[in-house]
């Protein structure tokens, strides 16, 4: 889920991703680009750019109800996009277009109850520069998300949650609910990525009282 050379993987840079973005697209064994492109394959964060000083900070609030058990992984990750990547974004030979620009930064949640976990991020987390020499690139922020597990093995199921922008900015928040029987992990499916459903009537009629929910939300944090 990275993209060309700017991308960072989702808070698994050990991690699975939390959401499908673009492939990575090789680049020539001359690119001037190629190194960055294999610091991104390694799971580093390539020729993007952190502000050193972001001032637009955010919390980050997941409520857990009827959690089938403790959860030894509980991760945030905010999503990033250069938002004018067609203007400044690397020409792709093959294609003759600009690349996608895409970065995921890790949110560190921090136990605060029970069934509460909190997490600073900012809005200006990315730094705006001129990465390709074809003018500045232009950041913003896309969504927050988080992902739990059972233990730290990867073959447990990933239960996986997101709230975009447009609902930060209308104050809503996101509850998704899975089947308790997927924790804490499915043995068919290794590592299995559980999305959950907002609608817990979208599940057979067996499995509605056999359900848990993450919640999310997203409050300003005063200057």
């Amino acid at each position: 889920m990275q993209d060309q050379a700017m991308g960072v993987a989702l808070p698994e840079r050990k991690r699975q991703p939390l959401l499908a973005l673009l492939a990575l697209i090789p680049l020539a064994a001359c690119s001037p680009y190629a190194d960055a492109e294999r610091d991104v394959a390694a799971g580093g964060r390539g020729l993007a750019k952190l502000n050193p000083s972001p001032q637009q900070g955010y919390e980050l609030v997941l409520t857990l109800k009827d959690a089938p058990g403790p959860f030894a992984v509980v991760e945030g990750v905010a999503q990033y996009d250069a938002r004018n990547y067609a203007a400044c974004g690397r020409i792709v030979p093959a294609t003759g277009t600009a690349g996608r620009i895409t970065s995921q930064e890790p949110i560190a949640l921090r136990q605060v109850g029970e069934n509460e976990y909190r997490g600073t991020f900012y809005l200006d987390r990315m730094q705006d520069e001129d990465y390709y020499g074809r003018g500045v690139c232009h950041w913003a922020l896309t969504g927050v998300g988080a992902m739990l597990r059972a233990t730290t093995g990867e073959a447990d199921t990933r239960f996986l949650t997101f709230i975009d922008k447009e609902r930060m900015d209308a104050g809503s928040r996101v509850t998704r609910h899975y089947p308790r029987a997927d924790y804490p992990r499915i043995e068919e499916i290794i590592g299995y990525g559980a999305s959950g459903e907002e609608d817990p009537s979208s599940y057979r009629a067996d499995l509605r009282d056999a359900l848990f929910s993450t919640t999310t939300t997203v409050q300003k944090l005063a200057p």
